[in-house]
């Protein structure tokens, strides 16, 4: 029987080489947009506060304090008690939660005294998507000509 001998892959298979800070930092965005998009809470905030741009908001009946009336143009976005009753979560749940967001670069805060809104950041959302998507194609392609 002859013997074969077979070649040793060092590299993992679709396992993209990380090249230097740029691309290090890019993955830790991908990371940050996974683990952001993992929990159907998040998923949902996201989706209620990009709906929230399409029209005005009115939170927590204290216009005097900073807080946006109904159809005000400039509305900043959701504050945490109103995703707090939308939820029926406590305050610090829903903090970690945009915490995570936040982190990912999806949601931006705007305060208003002692207030803080939160609304969705759509450039950044779609620059994110975009390099996600870029980064797997990259890597589909690496995979491919393996």
């Amino acid at each position: 029987m002859a013997r074969r001998e077979f070649e040793v892959i060092e590299a993992a298979v679709g396992v993209p080489e990380i090249e230097g800070p740029e691309e290090e930092e890019r993955v830790d965005r991908l990371v940050a947009l996974g683990r952001a998009l993992s929990d159907p809470i998040r998923v949902r905030m996201l989706g209620l506060m990009a709906a929230a741009m399409a029209g005005g908001r009115r939170c927590c009946d204290l216009p005097d304090l900073g807080v946006p009336v109904e159809g005000e143009k400039d509305s900043p976005g959701i504050c945490v008690c109103e995703f707090m009753d939308y939820y029926g979560m406590g305050q610090s749940k829903v903090s970690y939660h945009l915490g995570k967001l936040k982190e990912a670069g999806l949601v931006r805060e705007e305060k208003r005294g002692k207030w803080s809104f939160y609304y969705l950041d759509r450039e950044a959302t779609r620059l994110l998507l975009g390099r996600a998507a870029e980064h797997l194609g990259t890597a589909e392609t690496r995979i491919q000509n393996l």
